[in-house]
């Protein structure tokens, strides 16, 4: 469970950063002003996410059960 929490947490702020690369806002890396990382962030991002929602849907049933 804490697993899937760390890895979420850590795939949403490379996604972050990755979507802020991508679209110009972050300069100064080979990656700034690609599109495709903008899409591949939000990707990145999107699974972030699933991760952490698994992770609190597996702790929610093991306090309830």
């Amino acid at each position: 469970m804490w697993i899937r929490g760390i890895a979420g947490v850590v795939l949403c702020a490379l996604g972050a950063v990755w979507i802020g690369q991508g679209s110009g806002a972050m300069s100064g890396s080979a990656m700034s002003g690609h599109a495709s990382y903008t899409v591949l962030g939000g990707a990145v991002a999107i699974v972030g996410l699933a991760l952490l929602a698994w992770a609190v849907l597996i702790r929610r049933r093991r306090t309830s059960g």
